[in-house]
Parts: structure tokens; sequence; C-alpha cells
């Protein structure tokens, strides 16, 4: 294969960056990691051509430390810069910042993330480009005279939200005029202190929707793919649990009608490198655009368990300048696929974190389309610095019945000691009718099971049983 770069640094930790860097290694190109003082024996570290420490163990010491990483990439030769997911991959300020020294950055331009990191201005774009968009403001609301003038236009319940927000933040739900004036308030103070913006925008509560996104890359020489869409219902105060592809209820037409919404959608901000599109899905099937991550995602290992292509070499190809070596009619669907987010929290204490040494961990990784991403190892810690991530639980099948019945099997298997996980809830989850069927929203997981699940936990651990699954 010919090195597209000779050297890449790798500014994340944890199992992206170990993703990251296998790649590289594929590719036969060097990697760096960066690592803080609470990182310096983690795997990425381990598996680098070479290591530089950026810093202290606190984010905005280390990973969020712009001069320090941009050092160290040039102490070390790197010609490019891949983020990841988190801490600065969202960063316009450290595109230019990297850009202005020289060096490459895989994912789109500066310009491109901060149109579409600020929530109203992507709404506002995306309605331009003639992608439909859910009823709300149109640009920035500033007061609460202005969210009232909204909320009077497109009624009730509304969904108030920080224009530079993500992760749930600067988040409020409105269901009366009563509680306009507070909660709007108390979200554009929040946003202020997370984003350092107090611009806010509205969208009307849609109700029985869905959570489908759609991953795409774009070549610099303007050529689109679309990626099987993903179903990502299943949350908890905005965070995704469990992620599945492709969506149950999402005909091959739906697939196509939303692959072209989404190309639309790319060719009109002229994007470059891989992006995911995130939409609401309603009853009758109609999409509404909600957001795009201009970054590669979390749940990316989904898309490639079901097309068989490695996303993280074709961005990097991209990054490069190298045009797609596919076509759409290449991308082809096979089969299902299924990710759990195996976490260090304790669920039934209302999913408090659980920092910590790794005593013992067994992750089944035994037979066909099983596939486990992850950073931490026996004598590992969950440190208590970053998020609790332990791994990345992906299975694939030829079904949606057994991918089901496969994930139900690794949950079964795996032993971490040392911490508390996920994994008890993630398999009552999984035993849950309506989630077994693919009949779920968005708000299904926190408004209907988890209360259920969580009022049976006493009973569980008196020896009753889980008295959950009739």
């Amino acid at each position: 294969m010919i090195n597209v770069f000779n050297k890449v640094l790798v500014a994340n930790r944890g199992e992206i960056a170990v993703r990251i860097i296998r790649t590289l290694k594929e590719m036969g190109i060097k990697s760096v990691a960066v690592y803080s003082t609470a990182d310096k024996d983690s795997l990425h570290v381990k598996l680098a051509d070479e290591k530089i420490a950026i810093g202290g163990p606190k984010s905005k010491d280390s990973y969020l430390n712009m001069k320090n990483i941009l050092s160290a990439a040039l102490l070390t030769g790197a010609e490019a810069i891949h983020p990841g997911y988190g801490f600065l991959a969202e960063n316009e300020l450290f595109v230019e910042m990297a850009e202005a020294v020289g060096l490459k950055w895989i994912g789109p331009n500066p310009h491109v993330i901060e149109l579409m990191g600020n929530k109203a201005n992507a709404r506002e774009s995306m309605r331009q480009a003639g992608v439909p968009v859910i009823p709300g403001s149109d640009g920035f609301i500033k007061s609460h005279e202005d969210a009232l003038e909204v909320a009077e236009r497109v009624g009730y319940p509304l969904l108030i939200k920080a224009a530079a927000g993500g992760g749930g933040k600067g988040m409020r739900f409105v269901y009366n005029e009563k509680e306009l004036f507070d909660k709007f308030a108390d979200a554009q103070n929040e946003a202020k202190a997370s984003f350092g913006d107090d611009h806010m925008y509205i969208e009307k509560v849609m109700t029985n929707v869905r959570h489908i996104e759609m991953q795409v890359i774009r070549d610099q020489q303007g050529n689109v793919l679309y990626f099987p869409e993903r179903n990502c219902s299943l949350q908890r105060n905005n965070q995704k649990v469990l992620e599945e592809s492709p969506a149950t209820g999402v005909t091959a037409h739906m697939r196509s009608e939303l692959g072209e919404i989404a190309t639309k959608a790319v060719n009109a901000i002229e994007y470059e490198n891989t992006g995911t599109l995130e939409f609401l899905q309603d009853s009758d099937g109609n999409f509404y655009f909600m957001e795009m991550n201009t970054r590669i995602q979390v749940e990316h290992p989904v898309t490639e368990m079901v097309t068989g292509l490695d996303l993280i070499q074709m961005q990097i190809e991209t990054a490069a300048g190298e045009p797609l070596k596919l076509k759409q009619a290449d991308v082809k669907l096979d089969g299902y696929s299924m990710e759990v987010r195996l976490t260090a929290e304790a669920p039934e204490k209302n999913f408090s974190p659980s920092a910590g040494k790794i005593d013992f961990m067994f992750l089944p990784t035994g037979g066909p389309g099983i596939r486990i991403d992850t950073a931490l190892y026996a004598g590992d810690k969950i440190q208590p610095f970053y998020d609790s991530m332990i791994a990345k639980l992906l299975v694939h099948a030829d079904s949606r019945e057994k991918v089901v019945t496969k994930m139900q099997r690794v949950l079964d298997e795996l032993v971490v000691y040392g911490v508390q996980t996920s994994a008890d809830f993630q398999a009552a989850l999984l035993r849950d009718p309506q989630v077994l069927r693919g009949d779920f929203d968005t708000r299904y997981l926190e408004e209907s099971f988890l209360p259920r699940w969580q009022k049976i936990q006493p009973l569980a651990e008196l020896g009753g049983g889980d008295g959950f699954i009739q």
C-alpha cells in the first residue's frame, strides 16, 4: 500500500486512539501517541511507534492543551493529526492552529466545523439547502421574549437547546408557558458556563420519533458516499446506550431517500472527510435534520461491520487528497450489527461512575461476528478524569434476531472485576420485549424501561430474580 502520510499524531486516548493506531499500522504509517501523566501505561501508548507526554491528568492540561499537542506533532515530525472523537475533534480553532504550522487535519475544514458546531447555524444552512428540519426557531434566540414568540408559533412541548452545545448541556424540555421563563434562563446560563456562548435555539418536541443517523464521506474531488443508517434511539440523558444497523422499519427506499438528503447536505456545505448527519424519523417515515457531527463517531464500528469497510482508513486517504475508491453501488449492506457501550458505572445507583483498578477482565472474542474495541487490560485503571468507557461490544449476524442472541451471549460471558459495569443493565435491556421487536422511540429507555428496571433491582439483590420479563 502506498503511504499517504509517513507519520500521523493521534490526538486522543482510549479505545479510539487504539483503533486509529491499528489502522495506521496496517497502512504502513508511523503513529505518535500523546498521553497525560495518568495514561503513561495505557494501551494506546504501548502500541504507538512513538509516544510523547503532553501534560497532567486533567483534560485541560493534556488532551485539551492545544499548544502542547501541536508542539508534540512538530517535535516528532508528524505530518497530520487524527483527532478521533471528543476532546479537540470539533474545535475549529485547533484546526486553524494545526494548519497554520503546516499540519494536515484528518477531518473537515475549520469553517465547516464552526458552521455545523453551532446548532442554530447548522439548522439554517440545512434549511437553505432544502434539507427538512425540525419545526422551531429560525436562527438564534437570546431572550425569553424571543422564546415565547417561537412557542406561540410552533406550540408545546418545546426543546430549548444551546446553539454551541452538545452532550445534553444547555438543553431543557418545556411543556407549557409557565415553565418557559425559568427553564430558558437555566438553559442559557448552563450554555454560557459550558460553552462560553449563550445563543440558544428552540425546536418543537416531536413525539414517537426515532433517532436515525447516516454516516457519509466526501472527498476533495466532491465524490460522496453514504453508508447504511444506524438506529441510536435507546438513550439516557441524551447519551446513546446501544446502536444498531440497519434500523428496523427503514426500507431500502427510505435508505436511498435518506442517502439523497445526506448527499445534498454535504454538497451544499462543501464538506470534506467523514461526518454523520443525525435525523429524527416520525411515525410516517419522514426524516428531519437535527445536527451533524464533523468527526468519526463512537458507533462507527457498527457501520464497518455491515459494510466490511475501514472508515478510519478512508478518512486518512481522503485527508491526503486521495479520491474515494468506491462508488455508491459498491457500498453493500451485509446483515445486521449492534454495538453495546460497556461502561464503568453502577446503573442501579443512578449510573454513578466507578473508577479504579481492573483486577481481572475477560472480554469474549471467540466465534464469528464478534468485535470488541477497548484500550483496557487487567491491571489497568479506569481513570476518574475521563469518560467511563470500558469497551464497545459489537456483533454481526445475518438477522437482527441472531444479533440480539449473540450480544446476549457476549454480555453473559464477559467478566470484569475491580469496577462496577453496565453489563447487567444492558443484558436486561436486550431481554425487553419492545427492544427485541425493535419497537422503541427516543423516550422509551428513560420513560418506560429504566423506571421499571430500577424498581426491580432491590428484588434482584434479595435473590428474587429480575422479575422483569414474564
